[in-house]
């Protein structure tokens, strides 16, 4: 059984991702478009477009051409915008990385992605500029100044028609953003998304309403994700709405900005939900012009829907999807009286989902748990040159296989209520098991090891390690081995050490018996 949302499919223009999206910068020339939030620093929707075409050519300048990368290792900031859109408009290719890597994640993924030029801040530019120089990349650039890169504002030193080259986008098949994600299992992989990707769920997006071209956006959740880039950055610009960025979360930061610039709408992660359902800091901010929260990234339970909208007095809307699908594939309605506390709603336009047996790969029908499917022009090419992992995620007829488990019911709204795939979900962003291991592994006293997701009220899941020992060491040890060597997300918190790591007869490891047997402990000691 097919699954479709109520509204009508949309229609997705043939061009490139920054016409498409500035088509209100003329209009809107004088309106702030994004404002740095801790500064107050505003770059209207006219600097916005002159700054692009600017950096534009100053990139070609340099030898930047159509289909080269550029990588972003940056927190959130309104240059980020200039830089993603300037390699758009050239046919490039941005690839987004967490500012939080350490030096040898972020030389992994410039020298897979093979970036020819680096986007950075004064604050990260020691990491930058090393990571960089082991990858191969050719020139960095940073905001503010720092030996060994080349300072931002160099670019909009040009004119913003000199030098900037037509180039001929063929919206179906260029590259237009390179964000890494462990799919549903395995090392974080370059998903190769289009122009028409995006431009497509920018459009379904659009049908569900979510931005309105009065809203100030709250743009805390980071441009690297593919949350950040798409559903806040490029559809609040496409609809003509003011963005507040904030570099990070700091919650009395966080609430000041949103009672300061009257934001009116939150997109979040379950995480920041909790905080302001609980939080005592709360009440001490005026949060009334705040009209809705949207929260994606990871599921959003029943209760604490529930708890927020009663506090905060908003609707709670919520979104599904995966980096591999631009990222939207469901949003819960626009009507209060329709949302179903703990659903992610309906198919966006032009989106087909169905549910399929794990065991057999039959399909399901209404409110038979399965595997979730999707289908649609919002899914990925592939994974960059990686075309087995690519075959396993998207079959021959187009449908994504998302690695989680769900069922939609009679109105065709959709619920998950587990995984399939390995990945551990903390405060919605991805930690794959797998990384975490193999660098277990490599500490002397480590015979082997498993990875799996332990609840957390506050993060949802947390990394927790089973070790087998063969030499001698601590669970603070070993865990802070692993924190050396990841983002601070990636950091194991919880570690026990075990006489065997349950396998298959093929030696592939069991996580689901460890899944069973830490609900089993949490469970006994509440």
């Amino acid at each position: 059984m097919l699954f479709r949302g109520p509204d009508a499919d949309v229609s997705i223009p043939e061009i490139g991702l920054t016409p498409f999206v500035l088509r209100h910068a003329l209009r809107l020339a004088d309106k702030p478009a994004l404002i740095d939030g801790p500064t107050g620093r505003v770059l209207t929707y006219g600097q916005l477009a002159a700054g692009i075409r600017r950096v534009a050519s100053g990139l070609h300048a340099r030898g930047f051409r159509k289909g080269d990368v550029f990588g972003i290792f940056s927190p959130n900031v309104p240059e980020y915008a200039l830089a993603f859109h300037a390699v758009s408009l050239l046919g490039g290719v941005s690839s987004p990385i967490n500012p939080q890597y350490t030096c040898d994640e972020v030389a992994h993924q410039l020298k897979d992605a093979n970036a020819r030029f680096l986007f950075t801040v004064s604050e990260l530019r020691e990491k930058a500029i090393e990571a960089a120089h082991r990858a191969g990349v050719r020139e960095v650039f940073v905001l503010g100044e720092a030996e060994g890169a080349t300072p931002f504002a160099a670019l909009l030193e040009n004119d913003e028609d000199e030098g900037l080259p037509p180039v001929e986008i063929n919206s179906h098949d260029d590259l237009v953003a390179l964000p890494y994600s462990s799919g549903t299992t395995g090392l974080p992989k370059g998903v190769m998304l289009t122009h028409r990707n995006l431009i497509a769920n920018l459009r379904q997006t659009e049908a569900a309403r979510i931005i309105n071209p009065d809203d100030t956006v709250l743009c805390v959740l980071p441009l690297y994700h593919i949350y950040g880039l798409v559903v806040i950055l490029n559809l609040g610009l496409y609809m003509g709405a003011t963005i507040v960025t904030m570099p990070r979360f700091e919650l009395e930061g966080f609430l000041q900005i949103l009672q300061d610039y009257e934001v009116t709408l939150a997109p979040l992660v379950p995480p920041l939900v909790l905080t302001l359902s609980k939080n005592p800091l709360v009440a001490d901010y005026d949060l009334s012009k705040l009209r809705m929260i949207f929260s994606g990234a990871a599921p959003l339970s029943q209760v604490l829907t529930r708890a927020c909208t009663e506090r905060i007095g908003c609707i709670i809307r919520q979104g599904y999807g995966m980096t591999e699908t631009s990222p939207v594939t469901h949003i819960s309605p626009l009507d209060p009286a329709q949302i179903k506390a703990g659903s992610v709603g309906h198919c966006v336009p032009n989106t087909e989902c169905k549910i399929l047996d794990p065991s057999s790969g039959d399909a399901l029908g209404i409110g038979e748990e399965g595997e979730i499917c999707i289908r649609g022009p919002q899914v990925m090419k592939g994974y960059l040159n990686r075309p087995e992992a690519t075959a396993t995620t998207v079959d021959a007829e187009g449908w994504l296989h998302t690695g989680d488990i769900g069922y939609a019911d009679e109105d065709g709204q959709l619920f998950i209520v587990d995984r399939v795939k390995e990945l551990i979900k903390y405060k919605g962003f991805q930690v794959a098991p797998a990384e975490l291991e193999a660098i277990l592994l490599s500490h002397p006293a480590v015979a082997d090891a498993a990875l799996i997701p332990s609840p957390d009220e506050e993060a949802g899941e947390i990394p927790k390690a089973f070790v087998v020992l063969r030499g001698v060491a601590t669970a603070a040890e070993l865990m802070k081995f692993v924190a050396a060597r990841v983002a601070p997300h990636k950091k194991i918190r919880k570690l026990e050490f075990i006489e065997q790591i349950p396998k298959s007869a093929s030696g592939k490891i069991l996580r689901r018996v460890l899944v069973e047997r830490e609900r089993q402990a949490i469970n006994r000691s509440q």
